[in-house]
């Protein structure tokens, strides 16, 4: 019997090859948008939007049993903290962290009826930085890297399984769908475009989505998956850089790389 895959903001991206991914290995995949278009190659696509409680469950009484959750949805808006207002971080962190907990919390049941069960939660290397001009995608991020260790000590004794995938940068087109600010401050702008014109460059030069969907893949199959997986050429010196040089050093490292003042 194969097993049941959900992915989540599945439409492009990471989201979108994990799916594929799953579907090539036999696996009967759903996948979700917000506005979901025919996907073929075996996903399925499901309407869903992880900010609604009332979206994920019926996407989730829909799929029934699922084996294995991606918690892959997220947003970004980018521009600096003091321009993002109250209601554009609101929803950052709504799609990009409580999305994610509701989602959970409507396929754990199911999971701990079965004592089984693979969770697993895409975040970024934004998590270990404030990388500027995505200040709350980063805190989003954070969160979610907390929330995932804890919960994937509470619920392992039940045969589940959470894990962390946090990819660097890769050619998802989560730039392409980000709000602007509704408001620039002058006192940003050489800045702002610094960073702009760093991030964006990243981007395009980003790795195949493939592999973090292939790593996903692997990390399902695991027998005893890790709590956490970077992916990506800045997946091993980002987090050891934060954690070995000392904080000015490794704020001027940054300023530095995102042709910021110093």
């Amino acid at each position: 019997m194969p097993i049941t895959v959900l992915v989540t903001g599945a439409s492009s991206g990471i989201g979108r090859a994990t799916a594929l991914a799953f579907a090539e290995h036999g696996a009967r995949v759903f996948g979700t948008s917000r506005h979901p278009r025919p996907a073929g190659d075996g996903v399925e696509m499901l309407e869903l939007d992880v900010r609604s409680a009332e979206s994920v469950r019926r996407c989730v009484e829909r799929v029934g049993r699922i084996d294995v959750l991606v918690n892959n949805a997220g947003v970004m808006c980018e521009g600096f903290a003091e321009e993002v207002t109250p209601a554009q971080a609101q929803e950052v962190l709504e799609a990009n962290f409580l999305g994610t907990v509701r989602v959970t919390n409507a396929v754990l049941p199911g999971m701990r009826a079965r004592r089984a069960g693979r969770i697993v939660n895409v975040g970024s290397l934004a998590a270990w930085v404030g990388e500027p001009g995505e200040g709350f995608y980063a805190a989003s991020k954070a969160a979610l890297a907390r929330y995932t260790e804890a919960l994937r000590q509470e619920v392992w004794h039940l045969g589940i399984a959470v894990s962390l995938v946090e990819p660097g940068a890769f050619r998802t087109g989560v730039l392409a769908a980000a709000p602007a600010v509704e408001s620039r401050i002058a006192d940003y702008d050489g800045p702002r475009e610094s960073a702009h014109h760093t991030l964006h460059r990243a981007l395009r030069r980003g790795e195949d989505p493939g592999k973090v969907a292939e790593l996903i893949r692997r990390i399902a199959a695991s027998r005893s998956p890790r709590g956490r997986y970077g992916a990506g050429r800045g997946a091993c010196w980002v987090p050891r850089l934060k954690t070995l040089l000392p904080q000015r050093l490794f704020e001027f490292a940054l300023r530095r790389a995102y042709r910021l003042p110093r």
